[in-house]
């Protein structure tokens, strides 16, 4: 009660009902803030129109092992929803919803002033997904091929960023970003990046204003990153303004904004996981 924030994903769309009800649309796209793919969406939206689905959910096939994070569905032959678990222990199979919805406006504005009445988590995938699944309504699966990364863990976002440096095994970018719809967005109040006469740099994408003296491999750089002679890293994002000083060596890991990583500091050497760094003084020796 009084609370600025919203309560779930549903909740996030009920709360803008009245902005909604001000353009009166036919259809509605619901889209998640923190993926990444590219997509256009015109098919998706003639299929739920042909259809006559009430509700389309994008999905995307996952490694089996991270179906649980994810809500997971099971389809018919003419891709008909029959099944739908909300990020499951034992997942019934690896079709992922993205998380990416067309509704009939008029279903999901019913569904959605029902749920707000209700004592819920107001989300999508735990509550109204699962009620138009309990009243038959017709949902269906629209399945994505491209490339889609939901970067909702520090492991799946440090991933998202080392596809930066992979190419698929058509040997073309995976994001596109260097190919003819290629985004170009020079920072015109930065300096250009600068690689030391002493630097060792490999396989890694260096940001403007960046100034690399020491030993880099298999980084994703940010601008304004300062990294000094003797310091290594390797499998790293380090983020903007981060400052790597010498004799530090720095593994695995995702170095928030601004942070220092101290002389000789030692973080995440030989380590699988992926570590997550945001002090401004980190990992002192």
């Amino acid at each position: 009660e009084g609370s600025s924030w919203y309560r779930g994903t549903a909740d996030a769309i009920y709360e803008n009902l009245d902005w909604l009800e001000r353009m009166d649309p036919e259809y509605v796209l619901i889209l998640s803030g923190d993926h990444i793919y590219s997509c256009t969406y015109n098919e998706m939206l003639a299929k739920h129109i042909s259809s006559k689905a009430d509700c389309t959910i994008s999905v995307f096939p996952v490694p089996m092992e991270e179906a649980p994070r994810f809500g997971i569905l099971v389809t018919d032959q003419n891709d008909n929803i029959t099944q739908f678990q909300e990020k499951p222990k034992k997942p019934v199979s690896n079709l992922a919803s993205m998380g990416i919805y067309i509704f009939t406006y008029k279903v999901l504005r019913d569904y959605l002033i029902r749920d707000a009445k209700e004592d819920t988590e107001h989300d999508f995938g735990k509550n109204i997904i699962p009620d138009m699944m309990e009243d038959k309504r017709k949902l269906i699966a629209y399945t994505y091929h491209g490339y889609w990364k939901d970067v909702g863990t520090i492991a799946s976002l440090h991933e998202a960023n080392m596809d930066l440096l992979c190419n698929d095994k058509t040997g073309e970018d995976i994001y596109s970003i260097f190919g003819k719809n290629r985004i170009l967005s020079e920072d015109m109040h930065s300096a250009p990046q600068f690689i030391g006469p002493k630097a060792d740099v490999k396989d890694s994408l260096i940001n403007q204003g960046a100034q690399i003296y020491g030993k880099v491999n298999h980084c994703v750089i940010s601008g304004n990153v300062l990294i000094e002679e003797g310091a290594n890293c390797y499998n790293d994002v380090i983020m903007p303004g981060a400052v790597i000083q010498k004799g530090a060596h720095v593994e695995n890991a995702i170095i928030g904004p601004d942070t220092l990583i101290e002389t000789n500091s030692k973080v995440n050497v030989g380590g699988e996981e992926i570590e997550l760094i945001v002090n401004k003084k980190a990992a002192r020796l």
